[in-house]
């Protein structure tokens, strides 16, 4: 495999690049670096990077060359930004994607695996959620990532381009940038506790989430790129812990007990998140298997 990582240089790009790497495959980064930093990229043989945006397609053409398969991951992925810019937020996660898919259409590309996000399931009626769920996003960020997968499954149809879309659940790990707007809660509660601050639950603490830990998403990416099942599939371990439970796991692991502060459940909060890896199982024949106190314990 020849794979171009769009947004290569960010969090899961980073380790993705590694994973496929290791796994033999030649891998181009194309990141504009406005989240990517290239300290992310390990100094390897087979690894090129390529300094470009997806919303400008003739850069992706280009980068396009030789390409055999494509792992889009290059993204708007701050919910809050989205709801405060939709339209910006749609160039990224919209028109930068359809961007892709048609660099990769022209290129002659065999596969394209790419982000989705649990978001696209917005507050599930049942849980735990399978791929079969209703789906009713309740902010601009999950509608596109909505839109992204009928995009994906339309350019099979129309076109024959293989694409699978990787709904993500809580990733977290090495490399995701607690200071970032987009860090995840467990990268903000480390930094906080390494520097000795206090932390604050919005709401009492009970909000549940599918923690999954990135080396195993790399993995799953690089399942996906090889395999063939075309649709969607979600991404987590099946195993969900609270907020609270999540503060204690981090405690037990750093010795630092924290002052912790409750405030007022942010609205369209979504109060507990589970799903079954199913299809992760019997499809890529991968279900993420680090625990969140295996990778809580490599990560603090």
């Amino acid at each position: 495999m020849h794979v171009l990582i769009t947004g290569g240089a960010g969090f899961i790009g980073s380790h993705s690049a590694e994973a496929l790497l290791d796994a033999g495959a030649r891998v181009a980064v194309f990141d504009n670096f406005s989240a990517g930093k290239p300290e992310n990229l390990p100094a390897r043989d087979g690894l090129a990077v390529i300094r470009g945006d997806i919303r400008d397609g003739a850069a992706l053409s280009a980068a396009m060359a030789g390409v055999t398969h494509v792992l889009h991951l290059a993204a708007q992925v701050s919910v809050r930004i989205s709801i405060e810019d939709p339209p910006g937020s749609c160039e990224h996660n919209v028109l930068g994607f359809v961007n892709v898919l048609e660099a990769a259409r022209r290129a002659g590309v065999q596969r394209v695996a790419f982000a989705s996000s649990a978001a696209v399931y917005g507050m599930p009626r049942s849980l735990p959620l399978d791929e079969d769920a209703p789906l009713a996003p309740i902010s601009p960020y999950g509608l596109e990532k909505r839109i992204d997968e009928l995009y994906g499954a339309l350019y099979g149809e129309l076109y024959g381009l293989s694409t699978v879309a990787m709904r993500y659940f809580n990733v977290y790990g090495p490399r995701q940038d607690p200071t970032s707007q987009y860090a995840g809660v467990i990268s903000k509660f480390a930094s906080q506790l390494r520097q000795g601050k206090p932390l604050t639950v919005f709401g009492d603490g009970g909000q549940s989430r599918d923690f999954v830990y990135v080396k195993d998403v790399a993995r799953c990416n690089v399942a996906a790129l090889r395999g063939e099942f075309r649709g969607v599939c979600n991404v987590g371990t099946g195993r969900s812990s609270t907020l609270l439970e999540l503060i204690a796991a981090l405690v037990a692991h750093t010795g630092v007990r924290p002052e912790v502060n409750f405030a007022a459940a942010v609205n369209g909060d979504i109060r507990e998140s589970a799903m079954v890896p199913g299809r992760l199982r019997s499809l890529l024949g991968f279900v993420p298997q680090t625990t969140l106190a295996e990778g809580l314990a490599t990560f603090v």
